[in-house]
């Protein structure tokens, strides 16, 4: 039997408001709901954002707790993934909510262009996270925007900051970073076979690349990402009714492809987690 894939559903992300999509959840509540449906249609990790009062961005510690305790009461077993990205986040904040110790959390190795900003993650900030994530037994999933960071998180697994094997997230489709090309992502996974042998991998592609990634991650024997984060964030003209109906569209396709959807506790031995308690 093929190896079962991990669904990730990116929950709600930093952008746009909810205004943008009435189905984009917000609040914790909404947060809480949004991803119990996910799950119930078969995904197995979260990656979660918060949002303030007023919808900004925040990485207030306070706001994740009551995400994570949400969810963990609704959806056993579902593993937890933290955003520890900069986008309207003070770089001295984004691991503020680390000591709650999630199964995982985000880590981008190194600086990219977005459409509007630069992503910053200076070397110093990076190895900080890393060791947080590693003092605290906390998963990284390795956000690579552009070769250049598969190639630093190698240099950080040698070092021992990164736990071997890591799990590595390709993303496509975002202007000035990666543009969503099959032999791209098919030359990213040789060379990280080639540095990382032990890795695990998802794909994610933004906006209307979304479906095509899901496609490329299955066949080659990946985990998809999908979520309305991606899906409403970088193009408004592919909106969907909800998080649940983009993983229930992965989840078809898994089974198109032959790939079953592996449960919580396969998603769980697959990344190298512990088990849920």
């Amino acid at each position: 039997m093929a190896d079962p894939c991990i669904i990730t559903v990116a929950i709600t992300g930093s952008v746009p408001r909810k205004k943008d999509n009435p189905a984009l959840p917000v609040t914790i509540g909404e947060q809480v709901e949004s991803t119990q449906e996910a799950f119930e249609a078969g995904a197995t990790l979260a990656h979660v954002h918060v949002r303030d009062e007023n919808e900004n961005p925040s990485s207030d510690p306070e706001r994740f707790a009551r995400l994570q305790e949400g969810v963990t009461k609704h959806c056993p077993g579902m593993i937890m993934q933290f955003s520890t990205g900069g986008r309207g986040r003070a770089m001295e904040q984004r691991g503020a909510m680390l000591y709650l110790k999630p199964d995982m959390a985000s880590l981008a190795t190194g600086s990219v262009n977005f459409p509007t900003i630069v992503y910053e993650n200076p070397p110093d900030f990076v190895r900080s996270l890393a060791k947080t994530m590693l003092d605290s037994d906390i998963k990284p999933e390795i956000e690579v925007f552009d070769l250049a960071m598969l190639y630093n998180t190698a240099d950080l697994v040698a070092q021992g900051l990164i736990a071997d094997p890591p799990h590595v997230q390709f993303v496509f489709g975002v202007k000035h970073a990666l543009p969503a090309r099959r032999e791209i992502l098919e030359f990213e996974v040789a060379q990280m076979k080639k540095l990382l042998p032990r890795a695990t991998w998802t794909a994610a592609g933004i906006g209307r690349h979304q479906l095509e990634v899901n496609h490329w991650a299955l066949e080659m024997g990946g985990h998809c990402r999908t979520g309305l984060e991606d899906n409403v964030r970088w193009d408004k003209t592919t909106l969907a009714p909800s998080n649940a109906a983009l993983v229930r569209r992965v989840a078809e396709l898994c089974a198109e492809y032959g790939r079953p959807v592996a449960t919580a506790a396969q998603a769980r031995a697959l990344l190298g987690l512990r088990p849920a308690v």
